[in-house]
């Protein structure tokens, strides 16, 4: 080995990091000039194949390492410029992960010119690790949230979408790949957008980290087709780099909904006739009393209707109490309550309306009843029956709702005392 040689591998030897010096020998063969101890470890080899240097470059690099590397060398060396390149090797203890980088040496020897190829290399397996590491934690991640029963959605902080889960592509009826990027205002409907803007503009200004929006009454959801989803929604929120994140878990609840609005009606309802049951009633009539001055109400039942339970029985029974629900309805203005208080008891309540307007729209409704002049589809042979009517206005300084009822049943009796189908006002 010449001086310059010595020098080299000399100084080679100093170095923390894998060094090898690749030239061509006087053949235009690729060899190794000299290398460190780590560039030994690098690659697996063993010291005792490389006592007397240059070494055969194909030698001293693993077989599955070699035609990579070496195209990168051959580049290097055909285009003077310099090239970099991650490989793995694998060894007794595991595989490491190494940069490579590969600078050329241009030098001089009297006349003529040389190039050689410094090549250094850097162990970046505890980054590696870590890369994959993180890799499996994201990719676990992915899938617990693509596994998700409920709708995961996360914007970024100018409310463009960034994560949509596929319980999000089942709920909204849109692809992952169509809502990446887009704004959050797509899932929105209309006419809450703005409010649900100045929402997150609040949380975001808020210490609170995560909160339910369910607080604020139905949500909805804007489906591809239209149509509105009632939703219940979690918000939470992250800084990421600076930056905030907020991400939404989003529960269907169309079935709860139903339900609920179905047990609601169920209480305001009376399940025979449809109609507005007697809690509702009096609730209607006693916000009624408070916002209007000019109230009036008429209370009728049928006329002898146990003789009609006796004759054809109660499933009949129940047909004309049915019949008169039909009637009452097509009878009353839109803003009238008809409702069933009980029995064979019914009850109409008219806002804005006197005395008089009262008596002509219960005077009108007995008619029709008797004359059978409606529209019902009998489920029996259509039965003739009559009803009595007690009408009554409200006076200024009635606020009690069954004060006013109970009046309106007095003059129900004097119409059942004068004859009976008929109407009296009280």
């Amino acid at each position: 080995m010449t001086d310059w040689s010595s020098w080299i591998q000399e100084f080679i030897n100093e170095v923390a990091t894998s060094v090898a010096i690749i030239e061509r020998d006087w053949e235009g063969k690729i060899v190794v000039s000299a290398c460190n101890e780590t560039f030994f470890q690098m690659t697996g080899g063993r010291t005792a194949v490389a006592r007397r240097f240059p070494v055969p470059f194909d030698a001293m690099v693993p077989r599955y390492a070699w035609r990579e590397l070496r195209e990168k060398v051959n580049e290097c060396f055909s285009s003077g410029s310099a090239r970099e390149l991650e490989q793995a090797y694998d060894l007794k203890d595991g595989t490491h992960w190494w940069r490579l980088s590969l600078n050329p040496l241009r030098h001089k020897f009297g006349d003529a010119a040389t190039v050689d190829i410094l090549l250094t290399g850097l162990d970046i397996t505890p980054k590696m690790e870590l890369t994959r590491q993180l890799e499996i934690s994201t990719s676990r991640f992915r899938s617990v949230v693509d596994a998700a029963y409920d709708a995961i959605v996360t914007i970024d902080q100018e409310h463009n979408i960034t994560q949509f889960n596929r319980a999000a592509e089942y709920l909204f009826g849109y692809s992952q790949s169509e809502m990446i990027g887009q704004p959050l205002e797509r899932l929105i409907p209309e006419r809450f957008r703005e409010r649900h803007s100045k929402y997150i503009h609040q949380f975001a200004r808020s210490p609170v980290n995560s909160r339910e929006m369910n607080e604020r009454g139905r949500i909805f959801g804007l489906h591809r087709d239209g149509t509105l989803v009632p939703v219940e929604i979690a918000i939470s929120k992250i800084n990421v780099n600076g930056l905030l994140e907020f991400t939404a878990v989003i529960r269907d609840i169309a079935d709860r909904v139903r339900l609920m609005d179905l047990l609601q009606k169920e209480a305001e309802t009376d399940e025979l006739t449809g109609l507005p049951n007697r809690r509702t009633f009096f609730e209607t009539a006693a916000n009624l009393f408070r916002s209007s001055e000019k109230v009036s109400l008429f209370m009728l039942d049928i006329d002898r209707f146990k003789k009609v339970n006796d004759t054809y029985g109660h499933d009949a029974g129940d047909e004309v109490l049915r019949a008169l629900a039909d009637a009452g309805k097509m009878d009353s203005r839109e803003r009238d309550i008809f409702a069933r208080i009980g029995g064979e008891e019914f009850v109409a309540l008219l806002p804005d309306t006197d005395l008089e307007e009262a008596h002509a729209l219960a005077e009108k409704l007995r008619t029709t009843l008797e004359h059978q002049d409606f529209v019902h589809s009998w489920r029996v042979p259509p039965i003739l029956f009559t009803v009595s009517i007690g009408v009554v206005t409200r006076a200024p300084d009635e606020d009690d709702v069954g004060e006013v009822l109970k009046r309106a049943d007095q003059a129900l009796y004097k119409a059942k005392e004068g004859g009976r189908n008929r109407v009296v006002c009280g």
